[in-house]
């Protein structure tokens, strides 16, 4: 894969390209920005990259070879995205780190959720990234740069990356089988919020958002029992904090034309918030249906 392959953060690929261009590439860096925006894929084709014997991505030196079987001996990547990676872990990795190249110039290694190293990780991996050995190049992968050490990103070089656009995911959705672009609202791509992290997610729950769609649509057609009825579509525990994101997107679209219902996302703010705070979860849903219901008729009568 190619930078031109992967979608979006078109100034990170510059900005990469030039460090590959011109073969200024560093010890240290750190790929920063939300989830789910490609920062493992740009970093992995960056590694790449360096490690090609012609600089490229040829696809048919050994590197390329190796490394497109997952089999590159200079090549290392840490993927633990679900517990916090420990001091152990680190040890392990600067042994590897430490050891000369074997079929490549260069080495690459890449800690992805870097953020997610404890304090005592990070510590322990600052000594290498102090005094790195002249042949390696470390990567580390965050979307939350807070929980970095001062002394870590201090020794990095920070190359951002932003939120996908809704064009971007659109695009995106196009060129993967697995989807169809008719699958998904422009409500249901503005919840992603520009990261494709809950796309599979979104994407297997899609039955229960076009309804919810056409209920809010239809509130004024409604009488409030059936509006409430209906509602129940939402009561879903798991499932919860996105659909009421669902429903703001959908009922700010709607306001844009009939400011009725643009109340209604003040209402889901607060039972957001409620629902945070513990509060019982059928009450507050109980008390949103019928909250939203009664601003936006009640508004629809006056007006």
């Amino acid at each position: 894969m190619s930078f031109e392959k992967i979608i979006g953060n078109e100034k990170a690929k510059e900005e990469l390209e030039k460090l590959l261009d011109n073969n200024i590439i560093g010890h240290s860096y750190i790929f920063q920005g939300p989830e789910g925006v490609g920062k493992v894929l740009f970093a992995t084709e960056f590694a790449k990259r360096i490690l090609c014997e012609s600089g490229n991505s040829c696809d048919t030196c050994k590197s390329c070879i190796m490394f497109n079987s997952s089999n590159h001996p200079d090549f290392m990547i840490i993927n633990n995205e679900e517990e916090n990676i420990k001091i152990d872990e680190i040890r392990k990795f600067i042994e590897k780190v430490i050891e000369k190249p074997i079929i490549s110039k260069n080495k690459v290694y890449i800690i992805n959720a870097a953020d997610k190293m404890t304090k005592e990780a990070q510590n322990c991996l600052l000594k290498t990234l102090e005094e790195p050995p002249e042949f390696v190049t470390i990567i580390l992968i965050s979307s939350n740069e807070n929980m970095l050490l001062t002394t870590i990103k201090s020794r990095c070089v920070k190359i951002p990356f932003l939120g996908l656009t809704g064009d971007e995911i659109k695009k995106y959705i196009r060129g993967n089988d697995k989807y169809s672009e008719k699958d998904f609202t422009d409500e249901m791509i503005d919840i992603l919020e520009g990261s494709l992290k809950k796309l599979d997610k979104i994407f297997e729950n899609k039955d229960t958002y076009e309804p919810i769609k056409n209920l809010l649509e239809n509130t004024k057609e409604l009488d409030k029992l059936d509006f409430y009825l209906k509602g129940h579509i939402i009561y879903n525990k798991d499932e919860i904090y996105d659909i009421l994101e669902y429903m703001i997107s959908v009922l700010y679209k709607l306001g844009q034309s009939d400011s009725d219902y643009l109340n209604g996302i003040s209402i889901i703010q607060n039972t957001i918030n409620k629902l945070k705070s513990n509060n019982n979860f059928d009450m507050s849903i109980d008390s949103m249906l019928f909250e939203i219901w009664e601003d936006i008729n009640d508004n629809n009568n006056r007006s």
